[in-house]
C-alpha cells in the first residue's frame, strides 16, 4: 500500500519569495474553516490565516488568527524576526522567510525550519479535526538557550473582506492563560503579555493580482514568550474558536494527531501508488461536517458548499476514498432539499437557490454509482419516488425553462440573464456563456439519469414511472440531433443562432457517462486531445474559435469573462480519460501530467483552473473539489 510522499523545498524555493509565496499549504478542520498560508510565510491572500472559522455554513467564513509572528532572542542578545509581511508601499519586513532552511508538508501536516547561525527552530501548525482550532508548536531543533515570542495578529471579519483601523478594534479580554478576541475566539499558550496596536497597511499582492482591495489593518493583541533551552523543548500556542469554555488537546498532542489521523485516511483507502495517496488525503479537506451533517467544499480559500460540485465529485471524494457511509448520509439529505423537481444549490451566501440545469441531473448520477458500487438497494429504493419525481418535473417543465421537448425527448433550458449549466460565469449580470436551448452534456446527463432510474427501478422490483418512455426517446432524440459531420458533437442545439457546433469539451460527458448515450469516436476524441488538452486538464474552448481568451487573469469582470472561454479545468481530464477508456486506449500519459502539478500550486492538491496559453499557470481556487475528485475516479478505471 503506497503512502503520501512528502513534498519538501530547501532554501533556494522557500526563502525567496518569488517562489515560496507562490505556493501555498493547507490544513482543514473538517468543519470548512481552515489555516492556509504560504511556503515562505507571507500572507497573500486576505483568506490567509492561521485560524479562519467556518460559520453556519462553509460559506460563511471568518478570519480570526491571521498570524503568530516568532521573534527570538539569541544567547548574544541579538533579536531575530522571524515574521514575513508586505505593507502597502511595497515593502517587505520582516523578511525572516530569508532564514528559511527548509519546508516540508509531512503526512499533511507543514513544517518550516530556521536557521540562524547554530539556532535551528522548526514550526508546525494542526488542526483539530471537526472543530474550528488551530494548533501552532515552535520547536528548538539544535543551538540554544533562546527566548521566544509569538506575536499574535488578530482581527474578526468576514473572509471575503479587509478591517481597518478605522473602525473599533477588536475587543481583546486577557485570560488565565491567554485571551479572549471579540467573544469569538480564544488563544492560549505560555507567558501572554497583552499590547494593543494596529499594524497598519498589510498588502496581499494576490488580491492586487485580482483586482480586488489588497490592504487592510490587523491588531497586535499581544505576544506568548517562552524560554528554550535544549533541543527538543518547544512552546504550544491553541487557537479555537466554537465552545470557548472547551479547550482543544495541548498544541503537539494535535500535531501529532494529525499526522496519525492523515495516515489512516490514506490508508483506508489503499491507494496504488503515491500520486494516489497523495489525491485521497487532498479529497479529506473537501468533505466536512457541519451542524446539519456531511457536505463537501467546492474549493479553498473563497468556495462553501455547491451542489453541482458536489455530484460531480461525490464518486472521487467518497467512492474511492472508503467514505460510503459518509455519502449515503449525505445523498439523503440531499434529496431532502428537492423541490420541483430540481435539487437545492447552496450559494457562497449561504442562501438556498435552485439555478442549475444540471445540478440535478449529476446527483442522479451520484445515487447510481453509489448504488452500483456498493449493492445499496435500500437506498436505490428509498430515494426513487424522488427520483421518478424529478423525471416527472423535467418532462412537464420546472423552472428557468427546464423541460423536455416532446419533438425529440430533450430538455431545453434558458432564462434570461441566467446561466444554467456549468459554464456559468456573468459579468454585469450577464451570462458570458448562456448556452440556451439543449446543451450538449445537459442531455447527455438527461439520458443517463432515464437509464440509471430504469436501471434502481429494477434493481428494487419497482415500477420506474415516466422514464420507461422517456429514455428510449431522449437516446433517439440525442442520436439524432447532436453528432455533425466530423464525428464531434454540437454544443448546443436549436439555441438563439441555431445549431451551435463550437469546439468545446462538454460533449466528452456524451461518451463517457456509465450510461452514455453515444460510442466514443476516435477521430473526435482525438480532435478533442489536439485542441483542448494541457497539462492541466481540458480548455473551455478551442483556441481557434471566436472568443478563445487564453489567461484567466486581472480584475474580476476579466477573468469571468475568461472563466469559460479557453481557462483549463483540471477536473475535465476525468471525462476524457473514460471516454477513451471505454474504447480500451489507455491514456495514462495524461493522468501523470498532474503529478508535478502537486508541488507547485495548492501543495498536495489540484486547483480549479489554469490559463489555457501555455505555460498554463494555475489560477482559481488552489484547492478544488472536483478536480481532485475526477482525478482520483479516473485513476480507478
Amino acid at each position: 500500500m503506497a503512502t503520501v510522499r512528502p513534498i519538501v523545498f530547501g532554501p533556494q524555493l522557500s526563502a525567496r519569495l518569488t517562489e515560496g509565496a507562490t505556493r501555498e499549504w493547507l490544513v482543514p478542520d473538517g468543519t470548512g474553516g481552515y489555516a492556509m498560508g504560504t511556503v515562505s510565510g507571507l500572507r497573500t491572500r486576505r483568506y490567509h490565516g492561521l485560524l479562519v472559522v467556518a460559520g453556519r455554513t462553509p460559506a460563511v467564513r471568518n478570519l480570526a488568527l491571521a498570524s503568530l509572528d516568532p521573534v527570538l532572542t539569541l544567547p548574544s542578545g541579538a533579536t531575530v524576526r522571524l515574521g514575513v509581511h508586505q505593507w502597502a508601499d511595497g515593502a517587505v519586513a520582516p523578511d525572516g522567510n530569508r532564514l528559511l532552511t527548509s519546508f516540508a508538508l509531512i503526512d499533511g501536516v507543514p513544517r518550516w525550519r530556521w536557521r540562524i547561525g547554530d539556532v535551528v527552530i522548526e514550526r508546525e501548525v494542526a488542526a483539530a479535526a471537526g472543530r474550528p482550532s488551530v494548533a501552532v508548536v515552535h520547536r528548538l531543533v539544535a543551538g540554544g538557550p533562546i527566548e521566544i515570542s509569538l506575536e499574535a495578529l488578530c482581527t474578526w471579519r468576514d473572509a471575503h473582506g479587509e478591517r481597518t483601523a478605522g473602525g473599533p478594534p477588536p475587543q481583546v479580554t486577557p485570560t488565565a492563560d491567554g485571551c479572549e478576541v471579540e467573544g469569538a475566539y480564544r488563544l492560549s499558550g505560555p507567558g501572554f503579555a497583552p499590547s494593543g496596536e494596529w499594524f497598519r497597511g498589510v498588502r496581499y499582492r494576490a488580491e492586487a493580482e485580482r483586482g480586488l482591495p489588497q490592504t487592510e489593518d490587523l491588531w497586535y493583541a499581544g505576544s506568548f514568550r517562552s524560554a528554550l533551552a535544549n533541543p527538543g523543548e518547544a512552546v504550544e500556542v491553541s487557537a479555537w474558536a466554537g465552545d470557548l469554555d472547551d479547550p482543544p488537546p495541548p498544541a503537539a498532542k494535535t500535531v501529532s494527531a494529525a499526522r496519525m489521523r492523515n495516515r489512516a485516511v490514506v490508508a483506508a483507502a489503499e491507494p496504488a501508488d503515491e500520486t494516489q495517496a497523495a489525491l485521497v488525503l487532498a479529497a479529506d479537506a473537501f468533505v466536512v461536517r457541519t451542524g446539519t451533517g456531511p457536505d463537501v467544499v467546492a474549493g479553498y480559500p473563497w468556495f462553501g458548499s455547491w451542489s453541482r460540485d458536489t455530484m460531480i465529485g461525490y464518486e472521487g471524494l467518497f467512492l474511492c476514498t472508503g467514505r460510503a457511509e459518509t455519502g449515503r448520509e449525505l445523498l439523503r439529505a440531499y434529496a431532502g432539499t428537492l423541490s420541483r423537481g430540481m435539487l437545492a444549490n447552496t450559494a457562497d451566501t449561504g442562501s438556498v437557490e435552485y439555478n442549475t440545469a444540471d445540478g440535478t441531473l449529476w446527483f442522479l448520477h451520484a445515487i447510481g454509482r453509489h448504488v452500483t458500487e456498493t449493492g445499496d438497494d435500500d437506498l436505490a429504493a428509498e430515494l426513487l419516488p424522488a427520483l421518478r419525481d424529478v423525471v416527472s418535473h423535467h418532462l412537464g417543465g420546472t423552472r428557468y425553462g427546464i423541460r423536455t421537448d416532446p419533438a425529440d425527448g430533450l430538455i431545453r433550458q434558458g432564462s434570461a440573464g441566467e446561466a444554467l449549466t456549468w459554464m456559468d460565469a456573468r459579468v454585469a449580470g450577464v451570462p458570458v456563456t448562456a448556452r440556451a436551448g439543449k446543451p450538449v452534456e445537459i442531455n447527455a446527463l438527461w439520458v443517463n439519469a432515464l437509464a440509471t432510474v430504469l436501471d434502481l427501478a429494477a434493481r428494487t422490483g419497482t415500477p420506474p414511472g415516466a422514464a420507461e418512455a422517456a429514455y428510449p426517446a431522449a437516446r433517439e432524440g440525442f442520436s439524432r440531433r447532436f453528432p455533425t459531420p466530423s464525428g464531434l458533437l454540437h454544443d448546443v442545439v436549436d439555441g438563439p443562432n441555431g445549431d451551435d457546433a463550437t469546439l468545446r469539451p462538454n460533449q466528452l460527458l456524451a461518451w463517457s457517462l456509465p450510461h452514455a448515450p453515444l460510442r466514443p469516436d476516435r477521430a473526435a476524441l482525438r480532435r478533442i486531445g489536439a485542441e483542448l488538452v494541457t497539462p492541466l486538464g481540458l480548455r473551455s474552448l478551442a483556441p481557434a474559435e471566436p472568443g478563445y481568451r487564453g489567461k484567466h487573469r486581472g480584475e474580476p469582470a476579466e477573468r469571468d469573462s475568461a472563466y469559460h472561454t479557453g481557462t483549463v479545468w483540471p477536473w475535465l481530464t476525468g471525462p476524457y480519460v473514460t471516454a477513451w477508456h471505454r474504447l480500451g486506449v489507455p491514456v495514462d500519459d495524461v493522468l501523470a501530467d498532474i503529478d508535478g502539478h502537486l508541488g507547485e500550486h495548492g501543495l498536495g492538491s489540484i486547483s480549479e483552473t489554469a490559463d489555457g496559453d501555455a505555460p498554463h499557470q494555475a489560477t482559481g481556487c488552489p484547492f478544488q473539489a472536483w478536480s481532485v475528485a475526477e482525478h482520483l475516479r479516473a485513476r480507478k478505471l
